[in-house]
């Protein structure tokens, strides 16, 4: 479970990434019709419940949903989204399970 923990971070932080890309971002989630800002809330709710019952960090999915209820700013919205892209990518890095042998 934490592996999928992880998984979801790399994922959401790479789509938070894709989002704060000055204009390609912005014109992908209005083209969208703010979509991805609902589909990203929900990613993180999910990243979020795995991320408390493996005991990670879940500072950058708590980013994601807040991010995800303002996003629809123009300039807060780029910089939540490249904020919470950082956080996550940096915490899918550190979060490093013990190998299994060391069971």
């Amino acid at each position: 479970m934490g592996k999928t923990s992880r998984i979801l971070k790399w994922v959401s932080g790479g789509l938070e990434a894709l989002w704060g890309i000055p204009l390609l971002g912005g014109t992908l989630v209005i083209s969208l019709a703010y979509t991805p800002l609902i589909l990203m809330l929900a990613l993180h709710v999910v990243g979020l419940v795995f991320a408390i019952k493996t005991n990670k960090v879940r500072t950058g999915h708590i980013l994601g949903i807040i991010c995800s209820a303002i996003a629809w700013i123009p300039i807060v919205g780029m910089i939540m989204h490249i904020l919470t892209a950082i956080f996550l990518l940096i915490e899918a890095a550190k979060d490093n399970e013990p190998s299994e042998d060391a069971a």
